[in-house]
């Protein structure tokens, strides 16, 4: 069962690098804010208090999580999966932003990456360093500047057609030890149309508000929960 559900996007924020704009970039845009673990640190950092903290607390230290009201906190204390998968899946909201999980360790950074996956049905863009980071959802439309970068890169075997890349993907097997979309590039407004799931997409930061937009329209689709 969800732990926190909203008719808004919520943000939510982990405990890994954080860039000194990227909290306030995610804060502005949304009235809700999850902590993942100790991503409650720079949340009450910044002053304010995340609406929750869901995690195994094993990050948390006890001088932040004592300035946290007991009823906002939610510890789940199985160790086979992520904080950032804890608190995905415990999210019911039409659009999740993230930051505090991209950067750092890359063990991590490829967890967090395969959660997105795995958590198909939970719309997510991560804030990066240099990029936006989401799982291609059945159709998304968004423009960049021709010449800027659409990486793609597919966790699970995706096909798909294109509009407006340099290299369309039309006829392409995408496949994590095969066929990968890194390093294609727009000429104009760009357009996925993706049979399946598994296909990540990375963009740069600016394109953050246009992806959001896309996704909160109503037009892309979403795949359906997988069976645990």
């Amino acid at each position: 069962m969800p732990i926190v559900r909203s008719e808004e996007p919520i943000a939510l924020v982990g405990g890994g690098q954080i860039g000194p704009v990227d909290l306030d970039l995610v804060l502005i845009r949304v009235n809700t804010v999850v902590a993942a673990d100790g991503g409650a640190a720079p949340v009450l950092d910044s002053g304010r208090i995340p609406d929750a903290v869901i995690g195994d607390f094993d990050s948390l230290e006890s001088r932040y999580r004592e300035r946290v009201p007991v009823d906002r906190l939610f510890q789940i204390r199985e160790q086979d999966s992520t904080d950032f998968d804890k608190a995905l899946r415990s999210i019911d909201a039409p659009l999740v932003l993230g930051a505090g999980f991209l950067g750092g360790r890359l063990d991590h950074q490829l967890a967090v990456l395969n959660t997105l996956v795995r958590r198909q049905d939970q719309p997510c863009i991560l804030l990066g360093e240099r990029e936006v980071v989401f799982h291609a959802p059945p159709r998304i439309v968004f423009n960049v500047t021709p010449g800027d970068p659409v990486s793609l890169f597919p966790f699970l075997r995706a096909t798909g057609r294109s509009r407006g890349l340099e290299w369309p993907i039309d006829n392409l097997v995408f496949e994590p030890n095969g066929q990968v979309g890194t390093s294609n590039r727009a000429l104009a407004e760009v357009e996925l149309q993706m049979d399946g799931p598994g296909l990540l997409v990375m963009l740069p930061r600016y394109a953050l508000d246009q992806v959001m937009q896309a996704f909160l329209s109503g037009q892309t689709g979403r795949w359906p929960a997988r069976a645990e």
